[in-house]
């Protein structure tokens, strides 16, 4: 790659604060000038560290290796100075003026750059990166790192930075925006398949597991990402944290916080260092002493670092509390529990345990034990759980948003339990997290924000995205700007050119996967275990919906290939690990089993075909095969060996798909299939559905072989109106040539004007015909008119909308099936009055549609199957239907009943409504808010004809 010069103008708008100083412009290498890097001696661990990692980002940028002092005297030349805003090192530089910089004191995580010219004798120009606190300072080091080339991804996601011969900055003095999350940070879970194996057997077989080695990358992460908390792996594949002396070292050394989830309390992994056999039952009613000592311990062993302290008890292993019989009965255990943890900060930590940080998570079954009136300190954080598949269960009501302690999120972008694991692709939809988390943000769930990541690849956008969430969350406040996000941090990695284009195929993919996530295609569930089953992908009714998708993802993946092409060698690697491998492998995934319901519904037709479309369903298992040995033998010269599983768990989705497939014997060597055909039709009344002008869609017939015969076939349409896409062909035995697929639409400006609209199709070959029926229905209504008994209507889409002062229906871009939703905000609503005369005066959208004839209706409504903001709401919004009675409807889901099972794997809940019959005409729909928070996606008016389907129709 040519070497180029670069100059950056180094600030953002949205993070920093000015003065009026204009920029000065600081050389850090060129064909004259060299810079050195001095930090302060009587700093932090993680001062050396970031001064270190700067010089080696230096040196992947230009070549050059700066050096690297801690004594200011050895400076000379142009140097990068960086330090606490109170160290005596800066005080020293700048004799206590430090213009802007003061307002670092006392800020949590800030840091500021000014440009100091002869501050010394030796120095002619020092760039001086101040931090309010240590890792403050960190943060203003991997910026600089950032604005020369480094991306934060530079080590985990091969992303090479570009080449410079020489790097200036047009510096202005700044200061950065406090954080919008106080502790922000990553979960490591479920990492049996990826990152334990990889650690033990490629990067670290020194330990032989996800030791300090492993960490100290994952934190140098964390650090780039601008986060600052970890909850350690903990599954019974990995030791303990603590088992490792060195893992405690590396995170003191990088200032990383240390918390462990909401089944480890006191920083103790139960799983790992819990032994029943020696210890006892993990029971504080029975055992209460030895649970004691085993968290005395661990308080002892953890006080010199910092920490984030689970607060409570559960089972060994993300269980119920053992020895009480229901949530009423631990509640006072409960409460005695959290004293003595405190007691233990006291003795240990600080006198006042206030000033130590816990958290309590209301996950699972202490959410029950909360709601049942547990006492929780002031100042402890509640941390709220999502309901593992991205949706946040509760939040903050205005009582708890007054607590000291505040509270904050747990989050999932990578789950292991029922209705089905989603641990293989990251494909959790940033719009999602965007709405959820900004949802979070504004009911003051500012405290602590963690993401399960699962193995950290491939979850890499996820992480980036949450991070920048909870570090700036001003952006994202606009819904618009979740794809900007996605595009450019695309372009940060490929290049500008490349960005819209990667940012188009990955918002594609996260679309197609919030229809349906990869590791759900096989309609199967977990806990327990059940067999895969056919897909609810309708392959006779609305286009082929299985070919639909079959199409999108073949696009997708098209796509893929086409950018890169595009991509310079150095970021091949980054390319296929960020973009690549999760596209292809979700089409795969995808291929595997709509490929297998057409081989097993073909062949009940008799069709030859069935046996090809076998063959493609084992393909796309030999290619996920493929594509994931290279991600592990060949992907950065073997850089990941063992990090990549496409079978975790080794789940029935996973598996090759063993397909059996017996074509039933015909009595004829052709035949022709009708869209809309089901089996139990009489082959000798085949008719297309009914055609409409103003939906103006096409059907299709498919046309096959039932015998290993070449056959020569004619189509011919008996009224001039009637178009269709061939009017001759082949039929040849081998694989896909034994069937083909005719469209046949209308010609709508050569339909008469008087008469029915009836005609035929007629298909000939050999010595037999098949005619299909065809009917057309003239209409001027809305395109979202079906004539075959059904209208489907985006719910932003609406046709006129009411807002009152306080209250809105809002589009949020991006979300849902139809590509954008509406919300009922602001999240911080009062109570609602469900009186009638009150809902009447609520916020309303309208939507306006046509009947052609008169028919009884039934008005389905389909809603994202998000939580009540906190227990004081429901999931409410009413329905009327040409200003007739309301109908309230609620989507409130309780626990994990099958609805809720059906919901998340589906990410969509419906609710409906019947009517007696609407006379021919125009009729409005209106939906009224009641709840806040509801986000409505998408309305079917069911006349009778709707057909069953899954996602979009």
């Amino acid at each position: 790659m040519s070497r180029r010069n670069f100059k950056f103008v180094f600030f953002v708008l949205c993070l920093f604060s000015f003065n009026a100083a204009v920029a000065k412009e600081f050389t850090i290498v060129s064909k004259t000038t060299e810079t050195c890097i001095v930090y302060d001696a009587k700093g932090s661990k993680l001062d050396s560290i970031a001064a270190y990692l700067l010089q080696q980002d230096i040196k992947m940028v230009s070549g050059y290796v700066a050096p690297v002092y801690n004594n200011l005297n050895k400076a000379n030349g142009n140097c990068i100075i960086i330090g606490q805003i109170n160290s005596a090192l800066l005080k020293s530089l700048t004799q206590g003026k430090n213009g802007t910089l003061v307002q670092l004191e006392g800020k949590w995580e800030c840091y500021g750059y000014k440009v100091v010219s002869k501050p010394t004798a030796r120095i002619n120009q020092a760039l001086i990166i101040a931090g309010s606190d240590s890792r403050g300072t960190a943060y203003g080091v991997f910026s600089l790192s950032e604005q020369i080339g480094v991306n934060p991804w530079y080590w985990w996601a091969d992303v090479k930075p570009p080449s410079k011969a020489s790097i200036s900055l047009n510096v202005i003095e700044t200061v950065s925006a406090p954080p919008s999350v106080k502790y922000r940070g990553i979960f490591i879970n479920d990492e049996d398949w990826g990152l334990q194996p990889w650690a033990a057997k490629t990067f670290e077989p020194e330990t032989g597991d996800i030791g300090p080695k492993t960490y100290a990358k994952l934190f140098e992460l964390l650090l780039r990402l601008k986060a600052n908390l970890i909850w350690p792996a903990m599954h019974p594949s990995t030791k303990a944290f603590y088992s490792y002396p060195g893992n405690k070292k590396i995170a003191a050394d990088y200032d990383i916080v240390v918390g462990s989830s909401h089944a480890e309390p006191m920083l103790r992994n139960n799983v790992g260092e819990w032994n029943e056999k020696t210890m006892g039952h993990f029971n504080y009613i029975t055992n209460k002493q030895q649970v004691y000592n085993y968290w005395e311990s661990r308080v002892k062993e953890s006080s010199t670092n910092q920490a984030i302290y689970t607060m409570g008890m559960r089972g060994v292993h993300d269980s119920g509390m053992e020895g009480v019989k229901g949530p009423k009965e631990a509640v006072p255990l409960l409460e005695q529990i959290i004293a003595d943890q405190r007691g233990l900060f006291q003795k240990y930590i600080n006198p006042d345990a206030t000033k130590v940080p816990q958290v309590f998570t209301a996950y699972k079954e202490v959410l029950d034990v909360y709601d049942n009136g547990l006492k929780v300190p002031e100042d402890i954080t509640l941390v709220w759980p999502d309901d593992n598949y991205g949706y946040i269960q509760r939040l903050s009501n205005p009582q708890e948003r007054k607590r000291k302690g505040g509270s904050g999120v747990y989050y999932h972008a990578s789950y292991w339990g029922r209705p089905h694991d989603y641990l293989w692709l990251s494909t959790t939809h940033p719009a999602l997290i965007r709405e959820e988390m900004t949802k979070a943000y504004e009911l003051d769930a500012r405290n602590v924000w963690v993401i399960n990541v699962g193995d950290i690849k491939p979850s890499e956008y996820n992480i980036q995205l949450f991070m920048d969430m909870a570090y700036q969350i001003k952006p994202f406040q606009n819904s618009a700007y979740s794809k900007m996000h996605l595009t450019n941090w695309a372009g940060k990695i490929f290049g500008d050119a490349n960005a819209a284009a990667i940012g188009s195929l990955m918002w594609q993919y996260y679309n197609l996967a919030f229809e349906r996530k990869p590791e759900f295609m096989g309609w199967s569930q977990t806990e327990p275990t059940t067999p895969v089953n056919m897909t609810a992908y309708n392959h006779y009714q609305y286009g082929d919906q299985a070919q639909r998708r079959i199409n999108s993802y073949a696009a997708l993946e098209s796509n893929a290939r086409s950018i890169k092409s595009l991509i310079k060698e150095d970021q091949q690697d980054a390319f296929y690990e960020l973009v690549y491998y999760p596209v292809v492998g979700s089409s795969l995934m995808n291929k595997k089993f709509l490929y297998r319901d057409k081989a097993l519904l073909y062949a009940g037709e008799g069709r030859l075909s069935a046996e090809n479309y076998a063959q493609l369903s084992d393909s796309a298992y030999k290619e996920i095969a493929k594509e994931t040995r290279y991600y592990n033998e060949k992907l950065a010269n073997g850089k990941w060996a063992n990090i990549m599983s496409m079978k975790p768990r080794d789940l029935p989705v996973y598996q090759e798909p063993k397909l059996e497939v017996n074509v039933k014997q015909q009595p004829v060597s052709w035949q022709v299939r009708p869209e809309g055909y089901a089996i139990k039709d009489s082959l000798y009344n085949l008719i297309l559905p009914t055609f409409s002008q103003a939906a103006a869609q096409p059907y299709f017939l498919d046309v096959y072989l039932c015998k290993p015969e070449a056959l020569d076939f004619t189509i011919t349409a008996s009224q001039k109106w009637i178009r269709v896409s061939k009017q001759t062909g082949k039929l040849l035995p081998d694989g896909s040539q034994s069937q083909q697929r005719i469209w046949v639409s209308i010609d709508w400006d050569s339909v008469p004007k008087d008469g029915k609209l009836q005609g035929q199709v007629v298909v000939n070959a050999g010595n037999r015909s098949v005619s299909i029926a065809v009917e057309a229905l003239r209409n001027q209504l809305t395109a979202d008119y079906k004539a075959n008994g059904y209208i489907s209507m985006n719910a932003a889409d609406y046709s006129a909308k009411t807002n009152s002062v306080s209250k809105s229906w809002t589009v949020i871009e991006g979300l849902g099936y139809a590509g954008k939703s509406l919300q009922a905000v602001p999240f911080t609503a009062a109570v609602p009055d469900t009186s009638a005369s009150a809902i009447k005066n609520n916020p309303s959208v309208t939507y306006d549609f046509y009947t052609q004839a008169s028919k009884p209706a039934e008005v389905k409504v389909y809603t994202l199957p998000t939580f009540p903001v906190n227990n004081s709401f429901g999931m409410r919004y009413a329905v009327s239907v040409d200003d007739g009675p309301l109908t309230i409807l609620n989507f409130k889901t309780v626990g994990r009943s099958n609805e809720w099972k059906q919901n998340v794997l589906s990410n969509t809940t419906m609710r409906s409504v019947k009517l007696s019959a609407l006379p021919a005409g125009k009729h409005q729909l209106k939906i009224y808010m009641i709840d806040p928070g509801v986000v409505l996606n998408r309305i079917i008016i069911d006349f009778g004809g709707l057909k069953p389907f899954y996602g979009k129709l």
